[in-house]
């Protein structure tokens, strides 16, 4: 998620219960382990927020 920091306004993290793993972006829900019975596979949750956010803006330098 590092490649949009310069493009986001903020990520808020809320505690919940009963095992509550929601993502969601403006209001729109793209993961909940309550309907998919399970937690989002490694890089799942960056797949669902790509096509909402677009490509990542190039800010850092290649030869970093």
């Amino acid at each position: 998620m590092d490649k949009w920091a310069p493009v986001l306004s903020g990520v808020e993290l809320k505690t919940g219960s009963r095992g509550v793993f929601d993502v969601e972006i403006d209001g729109e829900k793209i993961f909940s382990k309550a309907l998919l019975a399970r937690f989002p596979a490694e890089g799942e949750i960056k797949k669902l927020l790509a096509p909402k956010l677009g490509p990542p803006p190039e800010w850092r330098s290649k030869h970093s």
